[in-house]
């Protein structure tokens, strides 16, 4: 049997669909986050043997030793992701227009 099983992960809000979709795109980051950690790893290897430590000390070990699906299914379980069954729906075409003012963090100051 599988643990935890699909309705402890869907708690009868989402379908198995939604899961899955939720699923996939969670091991998706956790997939980044390795190819990241490991890219970090590998430019601090200065290549001198006595001082450097091994390539896998360097990466998180649950990301180095369980499969991404695995990971993210237990992070769904632990409320560490959600799933947002409107992430994908589209908006109406008046609320992507954009606004006359520029938001706050594209504001540049001249001041310099």
């Amino acid at each position: 049997m599988l643990h935890p099983t699909i309705d402890e992960l869907t708690r009868g809000q989402y379908n198995r669909y939604e899961l899955a979709l939720a699923t996939a795109k969670c091991a998706r980051l956790i997939t980044d986050e390795y190819v990241r950690q490991h890219d970090i790893a590998e430019k601090s290897i200065t290549g001198n043997k006595e001082t450097d430590r091994p390539l896998n000390t360097m990466i998180d070990k649950e990301l180095r030793d369980e499969k991404a699906v695995h990971v993210a299914v237990n992070r769904l379980k632990d409320g560490v992701y959600e799933i947002d069954v409107h992430a994908n729906e589209k908006k109406d075409p008046e609320e992507e227009a954009p606004s006359e003012e520029p938001a706050p963090d594209e504001i540049v100051s001249d001041a310099e």
